[in-house]
């Protein structure tokens, strides 16, 4: 099973993923791991990769889709794969799927984890990190014992630059952009499903496995 997870930064389609690879025992491929793998193993693309990155330039296409491929081509993804992060626009997707098809191959499902803009901001402005250790909590949905404290380590907590609001709504003015044209792409492929991601974590989880099947 083949799957491919979209919804804006902050919708929780991260955290999905990884419970759909633990359920169904396929990897949860990001495209973050795969630039870091090849990066600590000195591979070829990795270091093409890191000569981008050290520039503070986006990796292009073909160099991402050469390391997402050389991923998938692993023996753990033989039974399927969760790509959480990739593609984000759609020549990406157009050059993903030109490249599966290669191998005879086709992703069987793009699930969409649709929350409200609205939403995202008051979520991820919500959200508190520990420098000191890197635990990570919310005010509202996890919060800590002691308000502002660190539960594991004891440090203070901050609210990180990338979840202010001003932060949050550049993030999702690139996502409508450039990433959420992807949902009618897939739609139009006929692998799109829709889930809501307002609902509490578990109910969005299973909703998802309505969709997959058991």
């Amino acid at each position: 099973m083949k799957i491919i997870m979209l919804g804006a930064p902050g919708a929780g389609k991260g955290t999905q993923a990884k419970k759909i690879a633990g359920r169904y025992r396929i990897p949860h491929i990001s495209t973050g791991d795969i630039f870091r793998a090849n990066i600590k193993g000195g591979t070829e693309l990795g270091m093409k990769a890191k000569a981008y990155m050290d520039q503070g330039q986006l990796v292009p296409d073909d160099v991402t889709i050469g390391m997402l491929l050389d991923r998938i081509s692993e023996p753990d993804c033989a039974d399927g794969y969760v790509l959480d992060g990739f593609p984000r626009t759609i020549p990406q997707a157009e050059s993903l799927k030109a490249a599966l098809e290669k191998r005879g191959e086709k992703m069987d499902y793009a699930i969409d984890v649709d929350v409200p803009d609205e939403a995202i901001v008051t979520r991820m402005g919500g959200r508190r990190a520990c420098v000191s250790c890197g635990a990570t909590y919310h005010i509202v949905f996890n919060p800590t014992k002691q308000e502002g404290i660190c539960d594991a380590c004891g440090e203070k907590l901050v609210l990180r630059d990338d979840d202010k609001p001003e932060t949050v709504q550049n993030r999702l003015g690139v996502y409508h952009d450039q990433t959420q044209p992807l949902i009618e792409y897939y739609r139009n492929e006929g692998i799109l499903r829709t889930v809501d991601g307002t609902k509490d974590l578990n109910e969005v989880f299973e909703d998802i496995i309505n969709v997959l099947g058991a």
